[in-house]
């Protein structure tokens, strides 16, 4: 079940409502009033409830055998329609729990990826925290709680979607019924777009570690761009497997880092490509050095076609892949209804098929520029490697 929910459909009092109301949905419905007897009801056939909550959507998701499958979806549909948000006080210690290990004992963030993003899109719900901060928090009540679950959870802004041994007409009907009496109203406002950036931005957040976080973020086009496919398969370029760009670089020829990883995040307006590594403290500068190589150099001459052929590959083995398991698809057809992307795994693996080398290059000319560029690192550098980072983003 995907909902249009998250900090991006929040105003900034509100930041982390639609979170902490993710976390509310398990404290008990009408047939299973407490936190225990909803969870054990799920276990009892089977299945297991569980959620996330991303900057612009929320997911519940639960897998059953075919035998039970019907009477998940009845469950999963009180979940979403008939939460008693009961015992708020416990869920808000558990939260607060989360939020803490975000932040250091002096009470700033230190989680790089949230540092980034916040970097990335600066005053706006994208850049948000998805938990909000520690006293917003302490502002939830019931009727706020109430008040968002009307907002976001309508059938308007709700998307079912079920995959696997069951019968489509059976399964549709029990659907609408299990889902009745939700609010018919249009969904929460996502507000207006993140401004375009306009210099390049670095952030370093002192912290006790052994290494230092270095994370790199790119401004990257949103869901519908006609470059969102090319980009795709320019992060498959950096990071697919070891003999990728960025793993034989930063790893294999320098032993910069144990691991190197890229992703790619797209919202209806806008995206943000993230590379992430860590290192000793005084190997940071090399390490961001490295990295915007790699992109400096895709910009100039985009990936080989040997490169470009094994991505397209290996996506098309993992959507075949996904296409078979019942949870992966079920998450893959809820997810392009919610943002109208390629309807199916085929869909999608077609559209990345017909992408050229050209529109690879083109997406990494449009996207490795000075303006998009956001640096967070999170550790214990002396001021000359800082000052020797800084310099590193200011010259690319």
């Amino acid at each position: 079940m995907h909902v249009r929910s998250g900090p991006r459909f929040e105003t900034a009092e509100q930041c982390g409502i639609s979170h902490f109301l993710e976390h509310m949905l398990h404290r008990g419905v009408p047939r299973h009033p407490s936190a225990h007897a909803q969870a054990l009801a799920f276990e009892e056939l089977g299945s297991e409830l569980s959620a996330a909550t991303y900057s612009d959507h929320s997911v519940l998701a639960a897998t059953a055998p075919e035998e039970t499958a019907h009477a998940v979806v009845a469950l999963l549909g009180e979940v979403c329609r008939a939460p008693l948000f009961g015992q708020i006080d416990i869920e808000r210690r558990i939260v607060r729990e989360e939020i803490l290990e975000s932040l250091n004992e002096e009470g700033d963030v230190v989680d790089p990826d949230e540092i980034l993003v916040d970097l990335a899109f600066p005053d706006h719900g994208l850049g948000r925290p998805i938990t909000g901060p520690l006293e917003a928090l302490e502002r939830f009540d019931r009727a706020m709680l109430e008040a968002a679950h009307r907002s976001h959870y309508t059938a308007s802004g709700v998307i079912v979607s079920v995959a696997g041994a069951v019968d489509r007409e059976r399964i549709a009907q029990e659907i609408a019924a299990a889902f009745d009496g939700l609010p018919t109203g249009e969904p929460p406002s996502a507000g207006p777009p993140p401004p375009p950036p306009r210099t390049p931005r670095f952030r370093f957040v002192k912290d006790t570690t052994s290494q230092t976080a270095v994370r790199v973020g790119f401004r990257a086009p949103g869901g519908g761009d006609p470059l969102e496919p090319a980009t795709e398969l320019l992060l498959r370029v950096l990071d697919d497997g070891m003999s990728a760009r960025l793993y034989h670089r930063i790893c294999d020829e320098l032993g910069l880092a144990y691991n190197v990883s890229a992703a790619y995040e797209t919202f209806s307006d806008a995206g943000l490509l993230s590379l992430a590594s860590e290192c000793t403290h005084e190997r940071a500068p090399e390490l961001l050095r490295e990295l915007l190589e790699i992109a400096r150099g895709l910009a100039t001459s985009g990936p080989t076609e040997r490169e470009l052929e094994k991505v397209k590959r290996r996506v098309a083995w993992q959507l075949r892949a996904a296409a078979r398991d019942p949870a992966e698809l079920a998450a893959y057809l809820g997810y392009a209804e919610l943002t109208g992307s390629a309807r199916t795994p085929r869909a999608r693996g077609e559209e990345l098929a017909a992408v050229k080398r050209e529109a690879v290059t083109q997406a990494a000319q449009a996207l490795f520029t000075r303006d998009g560029l956001v640096v967070a690192a999170v550790g214990q550098l002396r001021a000359r490697d800082q000052r020797g980072m800084e310099r590193e983003v200011e010259r690319f």
